[in-house]
């Protein structure tokens, strides 16, 4: 196991700055109004592509969901979601890594905040909050906390998450070695298509500064 480990410790660092994005910068006259269409109203999300979770080794699930309700909101941040479930990979797809299948268990809620609206795009800037969640790779385990950048984009309802090193954190760590400590800086990437619960309905999100 210690030179498994230590294998990894070697191979980790190319794999854990490769997902990070940098974040639009903020319009000149900031949004305070936040109109959700419909609202209130629930919504389910279902991933579009690999769900990447990095602490140190990449961790990939094809397979995450997520539900939770949206309505407008006033102020700059706003707080436009919450997310009161999601999961990553199912017992017949687990999410993999190089120390084996990982499982992840949330605890929600997290929150869908909104920063910044392009009226040319329909995108919306902004971070998931509130994120916590415990982490088992193998006999690896941790706890993450923190945000995650990300954006919402009105026409094809994505919402992208796109963290960037710092924004969460390891708050303890059993297991893992060098590999994963209280000292990385965990990443989480992946898009998720939002719809209305039980239709087909993309909700929307405007920002606008009356």
């Amino acid at each position: 196991m210690k030179k498994t480990l230590r294998t990894l410790a070697v191979v980790a660092g190319a794999g854990a700055a490769a997902f990070g994005i940098a974040v639009a910068p903020a319009s000149a006259n900031a949004s305070t109004v936040w109109t959700v269409n419909p609202s209130p109203s629930s919504f389910t999300a279902t991933n579009s592509g690999n769900i990447l979770l990095t602490a140190n080794i990449p961790m990939t699930c094809t397979t995450s969901s997520a539900s939770g309700t949206m309505a407008s909101a006033t102020g700059n941040p706003a707080t436009v979601a919450s997310i009161s479930a999601i999961n990553f990979g199912t017992a017949s797809s687990p999410c993999t890594s190089l120390l084996g299948n990982v499982t992840t268990v949330a605890t929600t809620p997290w929150t869908i905040v909104a920063k910044d609206y392009n009226p040319s795009t329909g995108v919306t800037t902004g971070y998931v909050s509130n994120i916590s969640a415990k982490v088992s790779a193998g006999a690896c385990v941790f706890n993450v906390s923190g945000k995650a950048s990300g954006t919402y984009t009105n026409s094809t309802g994505t919402l992208a998450v796109n963290s960037v090193s710092g924004e969460l954190v390891v708050t303890s760590a059993t297991n893992c070695g060098t590999v994963v400590t209280t000292s990385t800086k965990p990443t989480f990437k992946g898009n998720y298509l939002v719809k209305v619960k039980g239709t087909s309905t993309i909700p929307t999100i405007v920002g606008s500064n009356p």
